[in-house]
């Protein structure tokens, strides 16, 4: 794998030449590539689908060091202790509370509103098992936040990595999520059987 060239300016970065050649030298032992642009955009939700098992993650982490990127993630408040802490924010953990008023959209729209620079990864199917339909927090929190999504999807089959697309929500839960959905249909991912069986109109 070869660093796009065209990496944007507002992306979120972190890490050096050495986490970078790790990456670099893991995805070129898995086989796998990344295709599509990144758009520049500083904040942003990143919507990660379909989401069918731990493979997932190995995959994804490596292509993560090698593009030197910050992807925010979400974690319960009560992880954030001694001497964790500080290294989880700065890999951009998020610390929530589901009993805060308001939920997790507020909280992360104000962790938006306090960081410059932000991609909050998530993957919306919330689990590896086959559901019947996709959690919509991620929709929430980008309403709550005024971000678009950047849909990226995992193409085991091909052994790619796919930035698919960036999605603007209109505001609308059933009319955006119908139309992540489909984006995402066309992609399958380690355990096939797994995915969300949508609905097409």
């Amino acid at each position: 794998m070869s660093i796009p060239k065209n990496l944007p300016e507002e992306m979120p970065r972190i890490g050096n030449w050495f986490t970078q050649g790790i990456g670099l030298l893991i995805v070129k032992m898995l086989g796998w590539r990344l295709e599509g642009e990144f758009p520049p955009e500083k904040q942003l939700m990143v919507a990660l689908a379909p989401h069918t098992s731990n493979w997932d993650f190995v995959v994804a982490m490596p292509f993560i060091l090698a593009l030197k990127l910050k992807a925010s993630w979400m974690m319960k408040k009560e992880a954030f202790f001694f001497p964790f802490k500080h290294l989880f924010m700065w890999l951009g953990g998020i610390p929530t509370d589901r009993a805060a008023p308001g939920g997790m959209a507020k909280q992360v729209a104000t962790q938006f509103r306090e960081n410059e620079k932000m991609w909050v990864a998530i993957t919306p199917e919330g689990t590896r098992k086959k559901v019947a339909k996709w959690k919509n927090g991620f929709l929430r929190i980008a309403y709550a936040a005024n971000v678009p999504i950047l849909l990226i999807a995992w193409d085991f089959p091909n052994k790619r990595i796919r930035v698919d697309s960036l999605y603007r929500p209109t505001g609308d839960l059933e009319v955006d999520m119908r139309e992540i959905q489909r984006r995402f249909s066309k992609y399958q991912g380690c355990n096939p059987e797994k995915q969300t069986d949508f609905i097409e109109d």
